[in-house]
């Protein structure tokens, strides 16, 4: 039977469970519950990566109390312990290795024809299974089942070569059962598998606070288990990797590599030491070739055998020393030729002499594109052709990476292509921890390249997530599903408890999105699309938010994997006030619904101070830098954003304005930062724009237009505005009337012809530049406001304007108590019908009045911080709060007729 596409994903006890358990066998012990009886059409058990090919035979075997295991010559060492560590997670008590297994016991045999074991051949003959003749390297058969009168059964473990043995035992691992007695039952099955591509792994690569010498070993751990076999040793940190490449280590610091390196080896993972001279090396110098060598060798002697020159990051149109110049001039023609003289010495005169050595490995100073050029060219025409060179794809961090696009590479390259591929990685975007799948790369890509390396996130343990997934796309791209693999890694890190998979899974959620996926939290997004449209009731939103909200006290207190919660500290902090956050504005948006005033308006008061809790957290660079984390970007902060507007439209006032792009956004710094009032904040385009990119803001519906003014770049950042382009307005968002063109200068501000009526106001660029874009605030003041005048004074900070410019976020605050005769007054420009009047308080004692053809009318008085008065209806210009004396100092959000 072949794997179905969607699997079922049983974890227990961390390790997979097979789908169908047959009855327990009379060896099982009296304490164990009984297996159920297996199923009509057996399942496939869940092994990962998706192997190749995996068929379910009729029969199954069982886990006797003792276990035989028969070996070859040179089984591998570590196959062998997996296998033995497995069975006894399985159930079994005793695991024996012998020549010959005994009658009424499970026999397991590890080994492939390369490690001398010819019985594992006559196993699978038995079985009626395909051998491993005609598998690529590293690949294996795992096949369980009985042969005639074999009783318990047999498993064969049986590699191409010593690896794939090993990821037999790994298939195994989840495969057996996980219990404390013998006796489980196992479908019988045959899988036959191998790797898409040869080089697997990951390069740790990234610019940013080191991992630490545990975390790198623990690592080496998860890459045996999902059979990733390579480790690019590359740390940005290590100074005699670059300022001091041509330094031997200290003792003490090559015992630490050294400790890294055989646990890499015990775990059939390739360590890659990569020496990057590209600063300070003389190409042509004899002494620096020996330097370097000098360096390979001293890893060589610790077990290092796979070796890289990256000369990324580098100029090469600056010599490093007058000979390289007067040997090849100037130039990228100049600069590949030099190198490649340089790496053919290595490649000649290490790797050829050291027998057992990888074939050596290259990153390119031009190393993101296809572009032919002079550099390509001398490192075509003239590096050995068995040196593989890495690449990014097309651009530094590829959103796609294709077939088409990997042809291309090993053309202009003249090279074997290993991808160098820049995700999951969060150095260029340290306030995100980026947890989605890996995305964007075609189905045959692997089978294009001589491998994949992924660059992984400054955070180590909270990059297992998106590494599993590249690990399964490396392995069978063909069987790869990007959303089934990510739940499958979640499911997996959850180590058996459903608590604590919903607890990572809506953690992993909020922090999906990357620069291959714009995709954010799709489960939260699409609950949250389903209330909006009526569709999904307001208890199946809150449950969702409240899981989000609980889930980081259950992962610090129950994720098996406790470095996760550590590298992930701040973005669950942030995403706990996220969730409390929504929670809130959530209970407003029903409350209001029902009719509830003060309840709601009391929710209302309570956000801004929710929401600067979640805003709070920070992430603390190696620097010292305080980086505040993003979690949710456009979902968690843009719920409230909508809450708002919802809460605004059961006030009767108009909709807020919204910020609007053509651009791409970077690292979560969305448009709507642009209209949220506060210049701290800000949108932040993903790249220079193109000429006739714009970025806007939607009035909700047409109004007189007074102003414009647009605040762009910021400190940081200071030339990241729009150098060039033309303010414009629309009615309609099709006919656009300039307002005003603007060059050179961060700040930009015009006013409106009287008349101006608009629904869009724009900035739109009209040539072109290199650099990003800023924008802290992009404010439309509007003609038709109302006029607020009256006493006490505001206080400092304050405004009487804000008791009535159509946000509640704002506040009119008098400096002192009202004196008899102070009143409020708030006039429009035209009389209007008037059903009520809604006042959003926090201070103060007054009547409220509506003047009606000249005469003001008491309607009432302030019943606290929410007071709703019907008045009939009457055609009112003006609304007046007239204080009573000596009574509190007032403070007003908004005064609303409608």
């Amino acid at each position: 039977m072949h794997r179905k596409k969607h699997r079922p994903l049983p974890l227990l006890g961390g390790l997979l469970l097979g789908a169908a358990l047959l009855a327990a066998p009379a060896q099982a012990h009296a304490d164990d519950p009984p297996a159920p009886a297996p199923a009509a059409a057996p399942s496939a058990p869940v092994i990962t990566p998706n192997p190749q090919s995996e068929h379910v035979r009729p029969d199954h075997v069982v886990v006797t109390p003792q276990v035989d295991v028969v070996t070859g010559d040179a089984t591998d060492p570590a196959a062998l312990a997996l296998a033995k560590s497995a069975l006894k997670a399985a159930g079994a008590d005793a695991v024996d290795v012998t020549a010959k297994p005994s009658p009424g016991r499970l026999a397991v045999y590890v080994g492939g024809p390369g490690e001398h074991n010819a019985a594992s051949a006559d196993a699978l003959k038995a079985l009626g299974v395909q051998g491993t003749g005609g598998l690529a390297a590293e690949g294996y058969v795992l096949a369980a089942g009985r042969a005639g009168g074999d009783g318990p059964g047999r498993i064969v473990l049986s590699g191409a070569d010593a690896t794939g043995t090993y990821y037999a035992a790994q298939s195994l691992r989840q495969v057996l059962p996980h219990r404390g007695r013998p006796g489980g039952a196992v479908q019988g099955l045959a899988v036959r598998d191998w790797p898409a591509t040869g080089l697997r792994g990951v390069i740790e690569g990234f610019y940013g606070t080191p991992w630490s010498a545990a975390a790198r070993l623990d690592q080496m751990d998860f890459y045996g288990a999902h059979k990733m076999n390579t480790y690019v040793y590359s740390p940005k940190n290590d100074p005699y990797l670059r300022d001091k490449w041509r330094d031997p280590y200290p003792a003490d610091q090559l015992a630490v590599i050294k400790q890294l390196v055989d646990r890499a080896t015990a775990n059939h993972v390739d360590f890659t030491y990569a020496l990057s001279p590209g600063l300070s090396v003389c190409y042509s110098s004899d002494t620096d070739l020996k330097a370097l060598t000098d360096k390979f060798q001293t890893l060589w002697d610790i077990g290092v055998r796979q070796f890289a020159v990256p000369l990324d990051d580098i100029s090469y149109t600056t010599w490093n020393c007058d000979a390289d110049k007067a040997r090849w001039g100037t130039g990228g023609g100049a600069a590949g030729a030099a190198q490649a003289y340089l790496l053919n010495r290595v490649n000649q005169q290490f790797i050829a002499t050291h027998p057992g050595a990888r074939p050596l490995q290259m990153v390119p100073t031009e190393y993101y594109d296809t572009t032919d050029s002079a550099y390509k060219t001398a490192i075509r025409t003239q590096l050995d052709g068995n040196v593989v060179v890495e690449w990014t794809g097309v651009g530094v961090v590829a959103p796609t990476m294709t077939v088409a696009q990997a042809k291309a590479a090993k053309a202009v390259f003249g090279h074997p292509i290993l991808t160098w591929d820049n995700y999951p990685v969060n150095d260029y975007t340290t306030s995100r921890l980026l947890l989605g799948p890996f995305t964007g790369r075609e189905q045959g890509l692997p089978e294009q390249l001589a491998g994949i390396t992924a660059n992984p996130m400054i955070q180590p343990y909270a990059s297992k997530l998106a590494l599993a997934t590249v690990a399964d796309f490396t392995w069978n791209d063909s069987g790869y599903d990007a959303r089934e693999s990510w739940l499958h890694a979640v499911h997996e890190m959850a180590g058996g408890s459903p608590a604590v998979e919903k607890a990572l899974r809506a953690f992993a959620d909020v922090n999906y999105s990357s620069a291959i996926d714009s995709t954010e939290a799709p489960d939260l997004s699409a609950v949250m699309a389903g209330y909006w449209a009526g569709k999904a009731p307001a208890a199946a939103l809150g449950d969702a938010l409240a899981a989000l909200r609980d889930a980081p006290a259950v992962l610090r207190a129950k994720l098996p994997d406790t470095g996760f919660a550590t590298d992930a500290s701040p973005w669950l902090d942030a995403a706990t006030g996220w969730a409390k956050a929504d929670l809130a504005a959530l209970r407003m948006v029903e409350e209001a619904k029902a009719g509830h005033g003060a309840a709601a308006w009391a929710l209302e008061r309570q956000l801004p101070s929710l929401v600067a809790a979640a805003k709070a957290p920070v992430y603390v660079d190696m620097n010292g830098n305080k980086v505040p984390v993003v979690v949710g970007p456009g979902v968690l902060d843009g719920f409230v954003a909508k809450a708002q507007t919802a809460y605004r439209a059961a006030l009767g006032l108009p909709p807020a304005p919204t910020g609007q792009t053509s651009m791409g956004v970077y690292s979560g710094n969305t448009p709507d930062r642009m209209v949220d009032g506060d210049d701290s904040s800000y949108f932040w385009s993903s790249a220079a724009p193109s000429v006739g990119d714009w970025v806007g803001v939607d009035l909700g519906k047409s109004e007189p237009v007074s102003s414009v003014a647009l605040h762009m770049s910021k400190s940081s950042s200071p030339n990241d505005y729009i150098h060039a382009g033309t303010l414009e307005y629309s009615a309609d968002g099709t006919a656009w009337h300039q307002l005003s063109a603007f060059s050179a200068a961060p700040d930009v501000t015009a006013d409106a012809p009287a008349g101006t009526t608009a629904r869009y106001v724009r900035a739109r660029v009209t040539a072109s530049q290199d650099y990003w874009v800023v924008v802290r605030e992009f404010t439309v003041t509007t003609a038709d406001r109302p006029a607020v005048t009256g006493a006490p004074a505001p206080a400092a900070g304050s405004g009487l304007a804000a008791a009535a410019d159509g946000s509640p976020a704002t506040f009119y605050r008098g400096a002192t108590a009202p004196a008899a005769g102070d009143a409020l007054t708030v006039a429009y420009p035209a009389a209007r019908t008037v059903h009520t009047v809604t006042v959003l308080a926090n201070a103060g004692s007054a009547d409220v009045q509506v003047r009606v053809d000249g005469a003001w009318r008491t309607v009432g008085a302030l019943d606290g911080a929410f007071t709703r008065l019907d008045v009939g209806s009457v055609s009112a210009d003006a609304v007046r709060l007239a204080w009573t004396a000596g009574s509190a100092a007032p403070g007003v959000a908004e005064v609303i007729a409608n």
